[in-house]
């Protein structure tokens, strides 16, 4: 009776041992990376390329930046033809799109 439980707690534990490796290695690895560099001063550049593409559809409201990664800037807004007013989300990395 005492066997077959050390067996699968022992399978247990080494799942676990396992687990606590991975993110001992993950943790290495994002230590050898260093410190992601922000890249919030692309804020203003990333709301005015928005503005500029935006628009040709209309009069530009940008409502929000948010920075969601290193690499991407989100800008929230709107854009009115007097018509209608739409919604707009544009992604900034290096570019607007």
């Amino acid at each position: 009776m005492i066997k077959p439980f050390l067996a699968v707690s022992t399978l247990a534990l080494s799942g676990c041992v396992a687990s606590m490796a991975a993110s001992a290695v993950g943790a290495v690895v994002s230590s050898a990376r260093g410190a992601p560099q922000s890249n919030e001063q692309l804020r203003t550049a990333a709301a005015k390329a928005c503005n500029e593409r935006a628009s040709a559809y209309g009069t530009v409201h940008i409502i929000d930046v948010e920075q969601h990664s290193r690499l991407k800037i989100i800008i929230w807004g709107t854009v009115e033809d007097g018509k209608a007013r739409r919604g707009i989300k544009s992604a900034y990395g290096t570019k607007i799109t």
